[in-house]
């Protein structure tokens, strides 16, 4: 098997030769490192440890030209539109053409990045225009729906200009929603603003068979879940994450096969021991593998303060415990 057919056999529920493997975004940083620490000169850790191929297209999702002020009443909304065109020259990464050309033969798992989240799509950068964001939501919650949703038309028709040319694996929404403590809105309230805005993106999925469809949260978003199974969401991917309030466990138990998992594997276990990598791999993974429909990956970018030994303990006990799943 190769690895784009390894990752859908997977979320398919299907019988995949092996588990996929994704890298974990060791940078050279962690590689220099890493060297200090013992890793060879001449030693290429893609090599020593290999990982299933994966690819995310990253259209240009900002506005075309940026707001100094962002929009804050109905007022604006022709021109939020207007800045969100998305057939605008530039959208498409570079070299659009022979890209599409050098997918038609890929073995490798292809994603697509179509949409920033609540926050960021609100214009979220700073802690006034957060502020500016959480009186709207109260006083002018008809405002919120409506940029909302041009951010979803300008999403799904940016997505099908994409789908086109391309058969992608799975469509990524981002959703930086709270923190460790919970999501800032209510689940009732994300539902009405934020999910039902998606909605146009979800039938151009489905128009073009795009199977996984992926919530990447980096909160604490265990409230949510509910939510975004009944509006269409059939995989979560919890990066950076409180792993007790998000054990993945916990939620396979819960929502059973309507979530597919990729992550999960607490980041923190790896800068402890081996045994607290052994516990966290040995006691989380198995089951979950078993179960299928997952992909065992760190919650996070493995940093310069992984030590390296214990990497090579974890990607070690990884591949032994999933060996024959």
């Amino acid at each position: 098997m190769n690895s784009r057919q390894r990752f859908l056999d997977t979320m398919r529920y299907g019988k995949p030769d092996r588990v996929p493997y994704f890298e974990e975004g060791i940078r050279k940083d962690v590689i220099r490192a890493w060297r200090r620490q013992g890793l060879s000169p001449e030693a290429d850790i893609t090599e020593m440890f290999p990982s299933d191929q994966r690819e995310v297209i990253e259209p240009d999702l900002e506005p075309s030209s940026k707001f100094r002020r962002w929009p804050t009443s109905s007022s604006d909304l022709k021109e939020l539109r207007r800045r969100l065109d998305p057939y605008k020259r530039g959208r498409l990464p570079m070299g659009w053409s022979k890209r599409v050309r050098a997918w038609q033969k890929r073995d490798h798992v292809l994603m697509l990045r179509i949409h920033r989240g609540f926050f960021l799509s609100m214009g979220v950068y700073d802690w006034r225009r957060f502020a500016e964001l959480m009186d709207l939501i109260i006083d002018d919650p008809e405002f919120v729906r409506q940029a909302m949703a041009i951010q979803g038309e300008f999403a799904a028709r940016l997505a099908e200009r994409v789908l086109k040319d391309v058969e992608i694996d799975a469509v990524l929404f981002s959703e930086p929603i709270g923190g460790n403590h919970g999501p800032l809105i209510s689940p009732q309230m994300y539902e009405d603003m934020v999910l039902r805005s998606y909605d146009p993106v979800f039938r151009v999925m489905d128009k073009y068979g795009v199977e996984t469809i992926v919530f990447v949260t980096y909160a604490n978003a265990r409230m949510l879940l509910p939510s975004i199974l009944k509006w269409g969401f059939n995989c979560l991917w919890a990066c950076e994450v409180n792993v007790e309030a998000m054990d993945y466990r916990n939620i396979r138990r819960e929502f059973g096969r309507d979530l597919r998992l990729i992550g999960g594997i607490d980041l923190d276990a790896l800068r402890r021991d081996k045994e607290a990598i052994r516990r966290e791999v040995e006691e989380k993974v198995p089951p979950l593998v078993v179960d299928g429909g997952y992909v065992p990956l760190a919650d996070g970018r493995v940093r310069a303060d992984v030590p390296y030994e214990n990497y090579v303990y974890y990607r070690q006990l990884l591949e032994k415990v999933t060996d024959g799943h």
